[in-house]
């Protein structure tokens, strides 16, 4: 693979896996055969890519694709009929959707995110929440305590 993208054929390798349980074996991975990016699961609930794989690839100008921000959809149906923190209105969100894609796209290491969905009206709302500020590391630790 390495000689085909050194002959041009493509220009980036990376690596993907979708389960925190393989984190440890995906950092050994990257270690030993270095990637420009990676794609992981990593959500407002399922942070354990923060511990090692955020860090290294920021460190190690991987990039990083965002797997089941919203925990392949648990997330949202969890959160489904609860009232939005005061927190949110002060980022512009407007909805949990928004909220929780908001502390994925914030995370300094985060290249992009892919939040899936077929549905007009959910892209819509998953685009808007670009919109607004972006939190700091005090407001995403705030955003996180409230999972």
């Amino acid at each position: 693979i390495r000689a085909w993208k050194a002959e041009g054929r493509f220009r980036h390798i990376g690596y993907t896996h979708y389960r925190p349980h393989a984190f440890a074996e995906l950092m050994d991975t990257m270690r030993a055969e270095p990637v420009d990016f990676v794609q992981f699961c990593y959500s407002i609930d399922e942070r354990d890519a923060e511990d090692d794989i955020l860090p290294f690839c920021a460190a190690n100008g991987v990039a990083t694709l965002i797997n089941l921000p919203f925990g392949g959809g648990s997330l949202l149906s969890r959160l489904n009929g609860r009232p939005l923190p005061d927190l949110a209105a002060e980022l512009g969100c407007r909805t949990w959707a928004q909220f929780c894609l908001k502390y994925v796209i914030s995370h300094p290491a985060v290249t992009c995110a892919i939040p899936g969905t077929g549905n007009p009206q959910h892209m819509a709302d998953l685009v808007a929440a670009a919109d607004g500020p972006m939190p700091d590391e005090t407001t995403r630790r705030e955003m996180a305590a409230l999972f």
